[in-house]
């Protein structure tokens, strides 16, 4: 469990001085369980074996321990392909690279499978579905794609769907219409982006509602954001992977499908007409032309 779950939900009875240091701890975190267990019960107003008490509650040998916790979770947000090349072998180069790759993504979609909660998904489609505005999808310079995905399926099932990909400065012209009516669907990974991040700040602070597809760690957007789906992201290379995100999109689509199936019939048989109007699609019984073009007759 990550450290600011475990402060935020600690089920253990704590005495008022040890209240105060797991509030300093939330409020400033992690900075404030970065520095020695003298400064942090100087900054909370508690004696130092308050702090190894509180430490020995939540579970840890002592403070030391606490922090090395703390900090192993800060350098994992942190963590840069450059600095995953120096400590993840993925092996010698050939086929068994490959396999056990892709076994390390297919383990990571069965943990999200093995994780997943409806309530979450149904929350996201209440927002997505619900929302009297529009729905606006964004990611980070990855996921962007994977939220690209997502407004293409979106726009499926209901209008004023759109995507920003990427953010630029005009993006955030574009807050000025954001408000109470809107859901923001934003995905947001380790070394979280800082324009991602700000653009969904003010929109929330605008009145949009957020959801947030992230990683263990979790982005600082899930302070805002009212559905937080979570996918582990580290698999047997330097970069992370986006296949369990993928995953969850489509299942978030699925059980949409699922709940909006009449809407959506209507929808997609609308799209259909216009589709087949525009030849959008290739008609495999209309029979090619010599060199592979289709014959159409007049």
């Amino acid at each position: 469990m990550p450290i600011r779950d475990l402060l935020a939900s600690s089920d253990t009875s704590l005495t008022r001085s040890e209240s105060r240091i797991v509030q300093l701890l939330l409020a400033d975190y992690p900075v404030a369980g970065l520095g020695s267990a003298s400064s942090l019960a100087k900054r909370a107003g508690v004696s130092d074996p308050t702090v190894a008490r509180l430490a020995s509650k939540l579970g840890f040998e002592n403070f030391a321990a606490f922090q090395a916790a703390l900090l192993e979770e800060v350098e994992a947000r942190l963590r840069s392909p450059l600095m995953m090349m120096e400590t993840k072998q993925v092996g010698e180069a050939g086929g068994n690279v490959v396999t056990r790759y892709l076994a390390s993504v297919a383990q990571k979609v069965i943990d999200a499978a093995e994780a997943a909660v409806v309530e979450p998904y149904d929350r996201a489609i209440d927002l997505i579905m619900g929302a009297k505005g529009r729905v606006i999808v964004l990611g980070g310079r990855f996921s962007r794609h994977v939220a690209g995905m997502l407004a293409a399926y979106l726009q499926q099932i209901r209008s004023d769907v759109s995507g920003i990909a990427p953010l630029t400065l005009e993006s955030f012209d574009s807050l000025l219409d954001i408000g109470r009516r809107d859901t923001i669907v934003v995905f947001d990974y380790r070394r979280y982006q800082t324009d991602v991040v700000e653009f969904t700040r003010q929109a929330e602070a605008r009145g949009a509602h957020v959801v947030l597809f992230t990683d263990p760690w979790m982005s600082p957007i899930a302070e805002v954001a009212d559905v937080v789906i979570i996918a582990s992201v580290e698999v047997d290379s330097p970069y992370d992977s986006l296949a369990p995100a993928v995953a969850q999109i489509e299942a978030l689509v699925a059980h949409a499908v699922i709940r909006e199936k009449r809407a959506m019939e209507r929808r997609v048989a609308e799209l259909e007409r216009v589709r087949s109007a525009n030849a959008v699609t290739v008609d495999v019984s209309d029979p090619p032309q010599e060199g592979g073009r289709k014959k159409h007759e007049r």
